[in-house]
């Protein structure tokens, strides 16, 4: 447990240090206009595409260099793996290490207590009900991230407050996303006929920025 409260803390680390470098070059820039830079401050698409980057390379990052070199995946071997450890969607119960997509969401969890922002995971083939898109924004943002690939970014409001969204593509990135969501049971009751393959937008990365 405490692995992961160190990984998640050090996601939370980095998101905050990237926050404030931007915010540092933009006060702290040269000429005539630095204090007009500053009143106006980062452009919000830049702060979400920033903090989509640390949190896509957090979990790329534990993918491949801890999911990838465990031995066994949802209880089958893996050939390449040299840790023996399980990577399984039932860790707490077995004694084994978050799937990536858990690993995200208990660091989006920690962002979201301590931070001024959210992010989470959507997709339109979720087997968790509580990672279906939602509202137009969401539902409509996410169709056009399965279509073309590109981020979708806009102002909206949410509970009377107002934020700038960003959905990204969420792809496969290594053998082991195909594989659970492939043979996960709910995946296939649910959609039998999607199949994915590496590389294939599974979903969105949601970030909620306030604009306050």
């Amino acid at each position: 447990m405490n692995f992961f409260k160190r990984f998640q803390g050090r996601t939370l680390v980095l998101f905050t240090l990237a926050v404030t470098i931007c915010f540092t070059a933009i006060a702290c820039g040269g000429g005539g206009g630095s204090q007009t830079q500053a009143s106006i401050g980062i452009p919000p698409e830049l702060v979400v595409d920033y903090i989509h980057s640390v949190a896509e390379a957090d979990r790329t990052a534990y993918t491949k260099h801890v999911v990838n070199r465990l031995k066994t995946l949802e209880g089958k071997p893996k050939e390449a793996g040299v840790v023996p450890a399980e990577a399984t969607e039932a860790w707490q119960q077995a004694n084994g290490v978050p799937l990536p997509a858990q690993m995200f969401r208990l660091g989006a969890e920690l962002a979201s207590e301590k931070g001024t922002f959210t992010y989470g995971l959507i997709s339109p083939w979720n087997i968790n009900d509580s990672q279906a898109p939602k509202g137009e924004f969401e539902s409509a943002g996410m169709q056009q991230v399965v279509d073309t690939g590109e981020p979708y970014k806009a102002e909206r409001e949410i509970a009377g407050q107002k934020y700038y969204s960003a959905i990204y593509p969420d792809k496969a990135i290594a053998e082991a996303c195909v594989t659970c969501h492939n043979e996960h049971p709910i995946h296939k009751e649910r959609y039998p006929d999607k199949v994915f393959k590496l590389n294939d937008v599974m979903g969105g990365v949601v970030i909620n920025l306030p604009l306050t």
